[in-house]
């Protein structure tokens, strides 16, 4: 207890002997024998209600011991079943599990994972898809200041995330090998490459990489079809010494909108996995590239990261133009970016007549700019940060939040906006986490003409922190891709619009969102939207319910089967219907593995300074980590502090007493 503690109780006991004092021998005057225990009943209970007012507290060390982590991490991923090694990997973690010498020297926790980690007694199974190195950092990242090991059950072979080999491990990792360790002959397309669009009439490439394993020279072909026809072929020879090749074709797009192939290589003799010889993929062919042009007034990053978003999708191409003198001919774009707009950008306004977007910042002439657009401002000589804030609410077009609040800060000049006429936001301005409600990036509709307006220079900061969370420009691009496919399209909206994708992998969650919106164009969120599902081949048809989600009406469909499908979009209530197809490849990563991928395996343990051990060899893996001497209990000294009394009670002895003592005086006519 400490000192300060100590002198409050003292002159807590010192008060509670004053005031009873004074009540009952200095201005009282009653008999003895009472005047004692009114005196005493007086004294404990204003002693107690100021005891409850200090509350002591006494420290109280405490030791702690504390186990070595033992993370025992099981693949629960399709390809084990397909080793059909499932149970033999269940009764190795039992042992490890039940291990009593092992539950002695360390604490044992177990966990299944696939794409994502979980705890082992959770409902993951057979899932599609296998990420090692993010089971890997997630244990290190939740055990990070503890001592411990890894020991991890799987085939080695992993189809999304980092690759695991190079993986960073505080904590030693013992992999065991699950899967079939043997070398079978087998000859796959190992990689397929190819643009998601192209023109019509036009030839374009694809990059097919081939692997074979095997002892034997081998002779087989590669073909490619397209609606069941051979579109091309060539004779492949490998062997040990030659165990990869590249193939590239060139195809000409003859039909217009979406064109299903399938790349394909011939069954070798003593194959057993042959369904790694085919990839599915699709090609867009579109008629002709939407153009852009940048129009600047000022050398800018942003003008790269806007440009470099937009032709991520190769149905457009972009330019740059900062000599606002040049003559141009603005027909020849069907979207427009002004970047910072200066008194120079006069003539361009009046000579453009296509949907555009306004770039302002430090540079813009606001005095030029208010009088031009539904939108002004009242500025100053002064720069200030804005953070974007996501507005959930926004319709204009679908996107997602793409963790906007995140993102770095824009700038521009002090003051505050003014927007008059039809206009929606899709993100605000927030000051130092305070949302200001301004906007900072809007969508206007005037007439005829659509354009939107981003009220911050260094969107280049934010293209870069996306790569740098995502390791990928992806969502950055895409969200750009969307604010310009709204711009340059001239059709008038519709109040039921579907997206998803062409084709899916048989492994896949197929999503499929919708947007709806009431007669005056506003999102509705009060619709009971429905898909029906068609399947092409069996006829089989589905009806399934949409839910609500964000802005957004979303579907989630799994493990659907292979073939071409087709589906329609419907409102409860209205006639209102929207199309699509897409299709479904049998492709199915986990099922491309024809054994366990040891090398990389014994690897990752070599680079964490563990020890490679196969199915079999549990009991050795339990004898090694019993007997490493590197694992042992720690022990701590904890200091708590607690509580010296319980109020509760207190308060009843205290309200006890004080009662009592006005009882008696009550009774002998004091009160």
């Amino acid at each position: 207890m400490s000192v300060t503690t100590i002198v409050y109780l003292i002159l807590a006991a010192l008060l509670s002997l004053l005031v009873a004092f004074f009540q009952y021998f200095y201005k009282e005057k009653i008999q003895t024998v009472r005047r004692i225990v009114l005196f005493t009943l007086k004294l404990l209970s204003f002693f107690l209600l100021l005891v409850l007012l200090i509350n002591p507290k006494i420290k109280l060390n405490t030791t702690e011991n504390s186990k070595p982590i033992l993370a025992v991490l099981k693949d629960k991923s399709s390809s084990i079943n397909y080793f059909k090694s499932e149970q033999t990997l269940e009764e190795v973690v039992k042992k490890i599990e039940s291990n009593s010498e092992l539950n002695n020297k360390f604490s044992i926790r177990a966990y299944s994972f696939s794409d994502n980690i979980s705890l082992s007694d959770s409902t993951l199974n057979s899932q599609k898809q296998t990420n090692i190195s993010k089971a890997i950092q997630s244990v290190n990242e939740l055990y990070k200041d503890k001592l411990g090991a890894i020991a991890i059950l799987t085939d080695g072979n992993q189809t999304v995330g980092n690759d695991y080999e190079f993986v960073r491990s505080n904590k030693k990792i013992f992999p065991v090998v699950v899967g079939d360790t043997t070398q079978y002959q087998d000859v796959r397309i190992s990689q397929l490459n190819v643009n998601k669009y192209n023109y019509i009439k036009n030839k374009f490439p694809v990059e097919a990489l081939l692997h074979y394993n095997g002892k034997n020279s081998i002779t087989t072909e590669f073909a490619i079809f397209h609606k069941g026809r051979k579109v091309f072929t060539k004779k492949v020879q490998l062997s040990p010494d030659k165990s990869t090749e590249t193939v590239v074709a060139n195809l000409e797009s003859t039909g217009k909108g979406v064109q299903f192939y399938s790349a394909q290589i011939t069954k070798i003799n003593g194959e057993k996995n042959t369904k790694n010889n085919i990839k599915n993929f699709s090609v867009e062919v579109i008629d002709e590239q939407q153009k852009g042009l940048i129009l600047a007034s000022v050398l800018h990053p942003d003008l790269g990261a806007l440009k470099r978003a937009i032709e991520s999708d190769k149905k457009r191409s972009v330019t740059i133009e900062t000599n606002l003198n040049k003559q141009i001919n603005y027909s020849n774009y069907q979207f427009f970016i002004l970047y910072q707009p200066d008194a120079s950008f006069s003539r361009v306004l009046n000579a453009i007549n296509s949907n555009f977007l306004v770039v302002t910042g430090l540079k813009t002439n606001w005095s030029f700019l208010n009088s031009k657009f539904d939108f002004s401002k009242s500025s100053i000589n002064q720069s200030e940060d804005y953070l974007a804030d996501y507005n959930k609410n926004f319709i204009t077009f679908q996107q997602k939040d793409i963790d906007f609040n995140n993102f770095p800060p824009l700038k521009g000049r002090f003051g505050r906006i003014t927007i008059q006429g039809n206009s929606q936001t899709l993100l605000h301005q927030k000051l130092q986490r305070f949302d200001t409600k301004q906007p900072l990036l809007s969508t206007f509709e005037k007439n005829d003409i659509k354009y939107a307006a981003l009220f911050g220079e260094g969107i280049w900061k934010w293209r870069a922190a996306v790569y740098r969370d995502k390791e990928s420009f992806e969502e950055f691009d895409a969200f750009i891709g969307s604010l310009m496919q709204y711009l340059a399209s001239n059709k008038k909206r519709k109040r039921l619009e579907v997206t998803s994708e062409r084709l899916y992998q048989a492994n896949e969650i197929i999503t499929i969102s919708a947007l709806y919106l009431d007669k005056n164009y506003v999102f509705d969120d009060r619709a009971s939207l429905w898909l029906t599902l068609t399947n092409k081949e069996t006829k089989e048809v589905k009806r399934l319910p949409m839910s609500l989600k964000g802005n957004s009406y979303q579907l989630n469909i799994e493990d659907t089967p292979e073939g071409d499908y087709s589906y329609k979009v419907s409102v409860d209530g209205q006639v209102i219907n929207a199309y699509g197809r897409f299709k479904v490849s049998e492709y199915n990563v986990e099922e491309q593995f024809t054994n366990a991928n040891v090398k990389k395996l014994q690897k990752l343990a070599d680079n964490s300074g563990g020890k490679l051990f196969h199915l079999n060899q549990e009991q050795d893996l339990i004898s090694l980590l019993n007997n490493a001497e590197e694992y042992y209990t720690t022990q701590k000294t904890i200091v708590k502090e607690k509580n010296l009394i319980d109020w509760k009670w207190i308060l009843f002895l205290a309200v006890a007493l004080l009662s009592l003592e006005w009882f008696i005086r009550k009774y002998y006519g004091k009160i």
